[in-house]
C-alpha cells in the first residue's frame, strides 16, 4: 500500500466478506488507512439478504462522478426499493446485532464441514482449506481428477459444488472445487460430504 501511495496509484479493495471473520478480527481496511488512495467495495448481500443484491463503494470524492457514470453505463440503477430497505436497516442497530449472530452460525457450520471432511475423506488423498472467514471452503482432489467430470457423479448422489477451474486467472487447476457451508443445515452438510466422498471413490474406481 505504501508503494502505491508513493506512486499515486489508486488501489481497489474488494471486501464483501470482511465482516464474516471467525477466529480473529481482521486489521482495518486499506481504505481506512489511505482514504484518498483506495476505492473500497462491499456488499449487503453477504450479511443481510442475498436477494437484495445491493453493494456499496467508499471512494475519494474526486472519483465519484466517474464511478456514477460507470454504474449508469453498466445497468442504469440498482433497485430503489432494495436500497431503501438497506437504508432503513442502517438507521438502527440491526446489522450491529445481526452480523455477530450469522458469524457464529457460519463458524459452527464451517466446523461441521471440516469434521465431516476429516471423517469421510480419509485415505482419498483429498486436501482442503480451513477458512478463517467467509462462506466457502476450497478442496483439492487427487492429482489427475477433474472436478468438472466429478460433478455429475456428485449430483447423482444429491450434492453439488462449484468446480474450481473458473476461479484461476492463469492456468487452471482442474482438480479443485469450492464448497459452501452457509446455506445448509449441519445434517445436510454431513450428508453432502458423505455423498462427495462416495462420488470421489466412484471416480477413482473408473
Amino acid at each position: 500500500m505504501e508503494k502505491a501511495k508513493e506512486l499515486d496509484i489508486p488501489l481497489i479493495e474488494d471486501n464483501p466478506y470482511g465482516d464474516l471473520w471467525y477466529e480473529q478480527e481482521p486489521p482495518l481496511p486499506l481504505a481506512a488507512r489511505n482514504p484518498e488512495g483506495v476505492i473500497y467495495m462491499g456488499s449487503f448481500s453477504k450479511v443481510l439478504a442475498p436477494g437484495l443484491r445491493v453493494g456499496f463503494i467508499v471512494a475519494p470524492k474526486s472519483v465519484y462522478g466517474k464511478l456514477t457514470q460507470a454504474k449508469q453505463a453498466a445497468d442504469l440503477h440498482s433497485p430503489s426499493f432494495n436500497q431503501r430497505v438497506v437504508a432503513e436497516v442502517m438507521k438502527h442497530d440491526f446489522l450491529k446485532n445481526h452480523i455477530p449472530t450469522i458469524r457464529a452460525m457460519y463458524k459452527a457450520q464451517r466446523d461441521v464441514m471440516l469434521m465431516a471432511l476429516e471423517s469421510e475423506m480419509e485415505g482419498l488423498d483429498v486436501r482442503w482449506t480451513r477458512p478463517v472467514g467467509g462462506m466457502f471452503l476450497w478442496v483439492r482432489l487427487p492429482q489427475g481428477m477433474n472436478a468438472q467430470d466429478l460433478l455429475p457423479e456428485a449430483v447423482e448422489r444429491g450434492m453439488a459444488f462449484v468446480p474450481g477451474a473458473p476461479f484461476f486467472a492463469g492456468e487452471p487447476e482442474t482438480n479443485t472445487l469450492r464448497l459452501s457451508y452457509v446455506t445448509v443445515s449441519p445434517e445436510q452438510i454431513r450428508k453432502g460430504i458423505a455423498a462427495l466422498a462416495a462420488a470421489i471413490r466412484a471416480q477413482l474406481a473408473k
